[in-house]
């Protein structure tokens, strides 16, 4: 015993006034296995209580984010205790540089505190299928600063908090499980109208991939400059990859206005001469 103590209080190295010894350098090896260890246990509990209740993934996921981060702050606080370092007084002794470190660093701030939003009222989680400055996107990860997204080309995206928070989102998971898109069209003047709708239902209605195709519904939207517009509207599940699926039903509707001689449009121009004579 008094070896092992003698082992403890040994000292590792001496920078003028401060030493450091095996004792602390063991408390903070120590701090950070059983910290470890919680973390592992809290996520362990929380996904296995998921299972067995009707806790969404996404709410579980924002929780032990929030709780591992808090965790690590008093592990970090107990680290720099244990090696003689004053919490409270290095906040003190240093609040004119925080200061400045906070203006140089705001936006920083503000992702962070946009990532404890997030995480906090769960208006976002992992999984959804968010539409951000004209991309569609899903949510892999939320951090406290930035979150993983994978667009549909499959690139993955760091997106920093703040521009979720501040920026018109529109979060296609928190639709209906079926979700009504559109799919525009012009055909030359001259076509029968009801025979252009009922060939564009039918476009619709041989994709597999439709969803409920009573709703299928074709519209005379307007009388364009060069062409009569019409709207093809569904109903679809697939939405992070409904790209695809449009283009699939835009085949279709070429196909069978080609069998049926029905003529897309294009934009056209009359240019018409008018000459002067002169006797």
């Amino acid at each position: 015993m008094e070896t092992l103590n003698q082992i403890l209080e040994s000292e590792i190295f001496t920078l003028r006034t401060y030493t450091l010894k095996v004792s602390q350098l063991v408390s903070i090896l120590v701090i950070v296995v059983v910290t470890k260890l919680i973390l592992w246990v809290l996520k362990k509990a929380f996904f296995r209580k998921n299972k067995s209740s009707k806790i969404d993934t996404g709410s579980t996921y924002a929780l032990l984010k929030i709780i591992k981060y808090i965790v690590w702050i008093i592990a970090i606080a107990l680290v720099l205790e244990s090696i003689g370092i004053k919490v409270t007084l290095l906040i003190a002794g240093s609040a004119a540089l925080l200061v400045g470190i906070g203006l140089g660093l705001q936006q920083t701030f503000n992702d962070v505190i946009s990532g404890i939003i997030l995480l906090s009222e769960r208006s976002i989680e992992v999984g959804d299928v968010l539409e951000i400055d004209n991309d569609v996107v899903i949510i892999e990860s939320i951090g406290l600063r930035t979150s993983k997204a994978m667009n549909r080309d499959d690139i993955s995206i760091i997106i920093p908090n703040s521009l979720i928070t501040t920026s018109k989102v529109i979060n296609w998971s928190h639709q209906s499980h079926q979700t009504r898109f559109k799919i525009n069209v012009g055909v030359a003047y001259g076509s029968d109208v009801d025979f252009v709708i009922k060939n564009l239902e039918k476009s619709a209605f041989e994709h597999p991939e439709i969803h409920n195709k009573k709703l299928i519904e074709a519209r005379l939207l307007n009388f364009g400059s060069s062409s009569l517009d019409f709207q093809l509207l569904f109903f679809s599940a697939n939405i992070f990859r409904i790209g695809k699926m449009k283009s699939d039903i835009r085949r279709l509707i070429n196909k069978n206005f080609s069998d049926n001689n029905i003529v897309i449009a294009f934009p056209q121009m009359d240019l018409h001469l008018k000459s002067n004579i002169s006797e």
